[in-house]
């Protein structure tokens, strides 16, 4: 029977250096997976036991032993040539984003959420990356775009088609944000399409400059109405991104019926040429859909050069515009109260100018990307 392999036997100083590398963990990844490896063996664990512990495979704990047999700790540091640290292309950045959004569980761990030490060793072992440090991790993280923050309870989608729609949608992203060449037959231009409402006349809550109570109160002030009544029904906002060109469109309807939903389809189709294939990505709300008793939808998209890519069940997340109409509310509608429906049309057509004149504006930038998940 074959000798078990083992680190040799260590001396308290020894140990306690192994400890301090895996306890600071701010240096290379690949020095703290390694430490971790010879540390467990140290304390008596087998092989295999070490491999399923730090997630890679029992030949790699067996090398990284006898290296540390052989060399000592000098074995714990990669070999990496001079010059300046390798820089991640863009793949490799968009990957690391994606894992770092995802949950372990999604990939077969025991953990709710990552930790940079624990990301950081799953980037390596999946070979995402060579290495990367805990510190450069929450760098590139920063860069991206992704804080570590609360997040809320959710309607989890239970969608058979979950992963295939997801990927879908992502891929057409991709293609809009140019990091995918896309391939003969594939959309050149990307929609994101929802609706926003019911649009109700009635005071909505916001903040705006006004005089503090006490000796600065306004005696003139006039209290906010109350509306225990809406008799003047509601309105729908058909509203549509265009990822692309980064400019918002948008129609104020009375309903939102699929001959309404085909009507703005029509007209985002008449932005291009009938060449030019699109995407429109949307949910699973019902005028969106094809059904065996209508089928206008795909019977309009097929010879119109236009894919409509539905995302997940309960996953509207998934759609970009919802950070648009983030914006839009915090912009035209807190802190408003219109008396009628034209008025308030008659703003939100007014926001979509200013907003496509000045999508480059600090503070409309800073709400889109804070609302923006997708």
């Amino acid at each position: 029977m074959a000798e078990r392999v083992r680190v040799r036997d260590i001396d308290d100083d020894e140990g306690r250096r192994l400890l301090r590398i895996v306890r600071r963990g701010s240096g290379s990844v690949v020095t703290w997976r390694r430490a971790q490896m010879i540390l467990l063996s140290a304390q008596g664990m087998p092989v295999g036991k070490i491999a399923e512990v730090t997630f890679t495979s029992a030949d790699r704990v067996r090398d990284v032993i006898h290296n540390f047999n052989t060399d000592g700790f000098d074995s714990l540091y990669p070999k990496y040539k001079g010059g300046r640290p390798k820089t991640f292309t863009l793949p490799e950045r968009r990957e690391i984003k994606k894992i770092a959004k995802s949950t372990p569980a999604e990939h077969d761990l025991p953990f709710s959420t990552w930790s940079p030490s624990k990301l950081a060793d799953f980037l390596v072992a999946e070979g995402v990356v060579d290495d990367i440090s805990h510190e450069g991790l929450r760098v590139l993280l920063r860069e991206e775009g992704v804080s570590f923050q609360k997040v809320k309870t959710w309607k989890a989608s239970r969608d058979p088609d979950y992963a295939v729609k997801k990927a879908r949608v992502e891929h057409l992203y991709a293609i809009a944000d140019r990091e995918v060449v896309p391939e003969p037959g594939e959309p050149e231009v990307v929609f994101c399409l929802d609706e926003f409402g019911p649009l109700n006349l009635q005071p909505h809550p916001g903040r705006q400059w006004a005089e503090r109570g006490g000796r600065h109160k306004d005696p003139d002030r006039q209290p906010r109405r109350t509306t225990f009544n809406l008799p003047h029904g509601v309105r729908h906002l058909f509203a549509a991104y265009n990822l692309a060109t980064d400019r918002l469109y948008g129609h104020v309807k009375d309903t939102r019926t699929r001959t309404q939903f085909l009507t703005f389809c029509r007209y985002l189709r008449s932005l291009y040429p009938i060449g030019v294939r699109l995407a429109i990505v949307c949910d699973n709300f019902s005028p969106h859909l094809s059904t065996k008793k209508c089928r206008r939808v795909a019977d309009w998209a097929e010879p119109n050069n236009v894919e409509i890519a539905y995302t997940p069940t309960n996953s509207s997340w998934l759609n970009r515009i919802e950070a648009q109409f983030t914006a839009l509310r915090y912009f035209a509608l807190d802190g408003t109260d219109h008396a009628s429906h034209r008025e308030q049309s008659s703003i939100i057509r007014g926001y979509l100018l200013w907003r496509n004149k000045h999508a480059a504006d600090e503070r409309l930038r800073e709400i889109v990307d804070k609302a923006n998940v997708a």
